[in-house]
């Protein structure tokens, strides 16, 4: 399973990034979908998750601000930031959770992300 994540920079606070990632070797279409993301010095936190039919779910700390989407015909999932915060600089992971599971199985390299206030 390969799980490849882009689309990570550097943006001044207030603007907007658009993070992808490509799944592969899986069937996409049977696994929940989630963006992760580790600050330094903080625990990895869930950004936001999106189920097999399209359910959302959002950290309250992001909710109105990112919006998360999924193309089960491209395997791909997105994660579309804006109004950026310093706060939200951090590495930023994509991870597949099959349904019915209760933790993410597999996870992929991260993508930095830095917000500069």
């Amino acid at each position: 399973v390969q799980l490849q994540a882009c689309g990570g920079g550097l943006v001044q606070a207030g603007g907007s990034l658009r993070l992808s990632c490509a799944a592969s070797g899986l069937t996409f279409g049977s696994y929940i979908m989630g963006w992760y993301r580790q600050a330094p010095g903080k625990e990895r936190e869930l950004v936001a998750s999106i189920g097999l039919g399209g359910s959302t779910y959002y950290a309250s700390v992001v909710k109105g601000r990112f919006t998360i989407s999924r193309d089960n015909a491209k395997n791909t999932v997105d994660l579309q930031m804006n109004s950026l915060k310093a706060e939200d600089t951090a590495v930023y992971y994509c991870a597949a959770r099959a349904a019915g599971s209760t933790k993410y199985d597999y996870r992929g390299q991260g993508t930095q992300v830095t917000v500069s206030s």
